[in-house]
């Protein structure tokens, strides 16, 4: 049977993560730290070879993309962009402890939102969208092996609402540059949109 994979992998670190900041569409490149991880998980990694690369259109997906798989030009994905912390953006938590929305959001209530930002429920919704129409885009093509470079919680949001075995989006945190590999057969994504989650990627290089 015909099966169809796509790489989920986690953007580099970015130019101010270090502060702690909340950081969704303030679109900041790679940090030098954010490649040269990249650079040596190349080196001393596999990464899967694919036939298109998806990304998030923030620069540093776009970089990410780019700096692992150079051969190909990523395809932009604006539903695929990182978390909107609206009133939150660039701010720590605690700078943030005395704001009056902050303690519902950070209990991770699904409609509590930042003021001009969007709620858990809003993000989860949007994310299944991309995803799908990046799926079935895939499927109607033939395409069987793609990358898609996005942001963390991007991928725990996908794997939550989409992956086997079925986990709380918490359970599918991964480091930057690292990721998941994902198997989506046919009959059951058409049945059910669930797919298989098969392995953390990048891979061992063989000896």
């Amino acid at each position: 049977m015909k099966t169809y994979s796509i790489y989920l992998i986690r953007n580099g670190l970015m130019e101010g993560a270090e502060a702690g900041r909340y950081i969704g569409h303030t679109d900041v490149p790679l940090s030098e730290e954010g490649r040269r991880q990249l650079e040596a998980l190349r080196e001393t990694k596999q990464y899967p070879a694919v036939e298109a690369v998806f990304s998030g259109p923030l620069l540093r997906c776009i970089e990410t993309a780019q700096l692992l798989y150079p051969d190909r030009t990523p395809l932009l994905l604006d539903d695929l962009i990182e978390y909107k912390f609206g009133e939150f953006e660039g701010r720590t938590a605690e700078e943030l402890r005395e704001h009056p929305v902050f303690p519902a959001w950070l209990a991770g209530e699904p409609d509590a939102a930042p003021p001009f930002g969007e709620s858990a429920a809003a993000f989860s919704k949007r994310i299944r969208r991309g995803f799908s129409l990046a799926a079935e885009g895939l499927l109607k093509t033939g395409i069987r092996r793609a990358a898609m470079v996005t942001h963390g919680g991007v991928i725990m949001a996908i794997l939550s609402a989409f992956g086997l075995p079925e986990l709380p989006m918490h359970e599918w945190r991964t480091a930057p540059g690292e990721g998941y590999a994902l198997r989506i057969t046919p009959s059951v994504w058409m049945r059910g949109q669930k797919l298989e989650v098969v392995s953390a990627i990048p891979f061992e290089k063989d000896a």
